[in-house]
């Protein structure tokens, strides 16, 4: 199991931030996704740009403060977790992902990758944010 814990600072507010984050429906800023379909509430499926499906279960959403799901795919298990704040000129996030390999030969890798694509993830979100600044 690999985990990383990243806070970032934004320039904007929290609703801001958390209309981005949590708008299923405009995913077009994440350089890393094709679509996003949203199958009900609580469930959603990310496609990126290489064909490749995760499933996502959201199991906490409180507005404007903590969003988290857990995730799942042939190569990994997991879940996220956003604690939104609203900080001295803006927005602090804290971000924790959890991953677990399902594959014994890719264990060694998740780490790097985990931090990837959170640097990617979180790169996208500072772009958008100050595009609508």
């Amino acid at each position: 199991m690999a985990t990383s814990k990243v806070t970032v600072q934004f320039p904007c507010p929290v609703e801001q931030v958390w209309q981005t984050v949590t708008d299923l429906a405009h995913t077009a800023w994440r350089s890393d996704l094709a679509w996003v379909e949203v199958l009900d509430e609580t469930h959603f499926v990310e496609h990126t740009k290489s064909g490749y499906a995760t499933n996502f279960t959201v199991t906490d959403c409180k507005a404007l403060r903590h969003w988290a799901f857990t995730m799942e795919n042939g190569n990994m298990s997991g879940s996220w977790e956003g604690i939104f704040e609203a900080a001295e000129g803006g927005t602090r996030l804290t971000c924790t992902e959890t991953v677990n390999a399902k594959r014994w030969w890719m264990r060694p890798v998740v780490p790097g990758y985990l931090k990837r694509q959170q640097k990617l993830y979180l790169d996208d979100l500072r772009r958008e944010l100050l595009r609508h600044s």
